[in-house]
């Protein structure tokens, strides 16, 4: 069973930057794929970045040139360094882990980012 917790979140003003980091326990090999999801309210999840083992990124076309997506392979860790924020960013981030392409998501609890002035 994997867990992933999270941690960085906060407020933020407009402009401002964060940086995220999830850190996974419990897989006895390592991770295919890890990412960040947000979820705003009254919207449905959706990806914002996600890096595969051999360091293939995939990003949210809004939040391309604002976020970078870095991972550190030995330790399972997901980090996500959030710059020009923007209040359309405020949302709840979930980390997301899978261990092969095609097996299950795990998901950490959230992190509230709020981009507020």
């Amino acid at each position: 069973q994997v867990q992933l917790v999270e941690s960085g979140g906060g407020l933020v003003q407009p402009g401002g930057s964060l940086r995220l980091s999830c850190a996974a326990s419990g897989a006895s090999a390592r991770i295919y794929g890890m990412g960040w999801y947000r979820q705003a309210p009254g919207k449905q999840r959706e990806l914002v970045a996600a890096v595969t083992s051999g360091s293939s990124t995939n990003y949210a076309d809004s939040v391309k040139g604002r976020f970078t997506i870095s991972r550190e392979n030995a330790k399972n860790t997901v980090y996500l360094q959030m710059n020009s924020l923007k209040p359309e960013d405020t949302a709840v981030y979930y980390c997301n882990a899978k261990l092969l392409p095609s097996s299950p998501n795990y998901w950490g609890q959230g992190t509230q980012v709020t981009v507020s002035s």
